[in-house]
């Protein structure tokens, strides 16, 4: 069984800085692309940030030049630093996974329970 658990997430200041973590456990086989996305109350789901195995990124527009991600693949994790954080930038933030796990051959997509971020005017 694979499981992505998400921590870091809280309360913060517009202009203040959040580090939010993504860890994959279980029976994993191999991790691929690893992502950030985020809902706010009201709204769809969006993609915030993207990273491959190989440490290719991509970020939404909103959040270019603030939000960084980053990985540790030997630790199996993801991570999202926010800065410049906005009140916009308020909602549940979730992290997404491929993974292969170590039975079977097709990779799968995992979410995380998500972790709010709310940020304060």
């Amino acid at each position: 069984q694979v499981q992505l658990v998400e921590s870091g997430g809280g309360l913060v200041q517009a202009g203040g800085s959040l580090t939010l973590s993504c860890a994959a456990s279980g029976s994993i086989f191999s991790i691929y692309t690893m992502a950030w996305y985020r809902q706010a109350p009201g709204k769809q789901r969006e993609l915030v940030a993207t990273i491959t195995r190989g440490g290719n990124t991509n970020y939404a527009d909103s959040v270019k030049g603030r939000f960084t991600i980053s990985r540790d693949n030997a630790k199996n994790t993801v991570i999202l630093q926010l800065s410049s954080l906005k009140p916009e930038d308020t909602a549940v933030y979730y992290c997404n996974a491929a993974i292969q796990p170590r039975t079977g051959s097709l990779v799968w997509s995992y979410w995380g329970q998500g972790t709010q971020v709310t940020v304060s005017s």
